[in-house]
């Protein structure tokens, strides 16, 4: 988090930016889910957005940014963790196995 410098007898404003969950959160969604993983691109750019706007006074500008950040990285999140009950689901089932089985197959034909 970051602050704007403090005017005299004004305390510093203290907003979240959320940037290492948004980037953690992409990347697990990207690894475990799919392309929509890649939603979370946008949890990023907000973050990244946020200081910008604090730097240059715009207290307001940087709440909105950080509740957006805030939200796709809720998004981001909950992709992860469907990915990831899905991939345990394959494993459970054999499905990763059949797949295995399936390439070995197709690379047989060629």
């Amino acid at each position: 988090m970051s602050a704007v410098p403090p005017l005299p007898n004004e305390t510093p404003v203290q907003i979240p930016n959320y940037l290492a969950w948004s980037i953690i959160s992409t990347v697990l969604a990207v690894c475990l889910c799919c392309p929509l993983g890649f939603l979370g691109i946008v949890a990023i750019v907000y973050s990244s957005q946020v200081n910008t706007k604090l730097a240059q006074g715009d207290v307001a500008g940087a709440r909105r940014a950080s509740d957006a950040a805030k939200t796709w990285c809720w998004v981001a999140t909950a992709l992860a963790i469907i990915g990831l009950l899905i991939n345990i689901f394959m494993v459970a089932t054999g499905g990763v196995q059949e797949y295995m089985e399936f390439v070995e197959r197709m690379q047989q034909v060629q």
